[in-house]
């Protein structure tokens, strides 16, 4: 059976031998993306990195606060030179669900303003096709109901996220995320431009032409694929 936790730290070390000394760091949300916060602060204490980060999350920044990272709000930032996040779905043509950490808004962002972007995953997240993880829809709170009805119409499952008391999940922008289960998304260019033409929609976690490495980790090791573009 794979050790997915291994294969996540293994993914998450070799991606972070990408970081040089001088960067701008962007640092991801989620399990594996944690585990590259903590190489990330491994190599500031003990090989004498000298980087500064910026998170994509309030939960990230409390982690790498905590590991003695130096961080930047990414609102002084207008671009970084490496991000460094995971994802949920990640299909060959390095197109990706992300959001299941709930952080989907930020991660956009940051990996839209990075010089490159490199997804750090196991090997359960290689799908053929997206769609086999819940798509996140960020939603304001003013427009909740009205965005639902517009998802219902695609004939899937919509589930307003929720915490594990039953409250309604918030992500940092204080919205609310509705999880999409779609199956199989056969046109994921056609249903980000629809979802994003949606008033009241913040962001969805369809991440495309924004990966420009995948870094699988395996129980030996890693699978690097970098995107072909010429």
């Amino acid at each position: 059976m794979a050790d997915l936790e291994l294969q996540k730290k293994n993914a998450a070390i070799r991606a972070v031998d990408e970081v040089q000394s001088d960067m701008l760091v962007g640092l991801g949300t989620g399990t594996t993306a944690a585990y590259a916060v903590r190489e990330i602060a491994r190599k500031i204490a003990m090989e004498n990195l000298r980087i500064v980060a910026t998170t994509t999350s309030s939960a990230t920044e409390t982690l790498a606060t905590s590991l003695n990272i130096p961080l930047r709000p990414f609102s002084e930032i207008s671009a970084v030179d490496l991000d460094i996040d995971g994802a949920d779905d990640i299909d060959p043509q390095f197109r990706a669900i992300k959001g299941g950490g709930g952080a989907l808004f930020r991660e956009k962002i940051v990996a839209a303003s990075a010089t490159r972007t490199i997804i750090i995953v196991d090997s359960s997240k290689s799908v053929d096709v997206l769609g086999r993880s819940r798509l996140p829809v960020e939603t304001h709170p003013f427009a909740l109901r009205f965005v639902e009805k517009r998802l219902s119409e695609y004939g899937a499952p919509v589930v307003l996220r929720t915490k594990s008391d039953g409250s309604p999940f918030l992500t940092d922008q204080n919205a609310n995320i509705f999880d999409l289960s779609l199956g199989v998304i056969d046109n994921p260019e056609d249903l980000a431009s629809q979802l994003q033409s949606l008033p009241g929609v913040l962001a969805h976690g369809l991440f495309l032409g924004l990966i420009d490495s995948v870094v699988v980790g395996q129980d030996d090791g890693t699978i690097v694929k970098t995107r072909d573009t010429s």
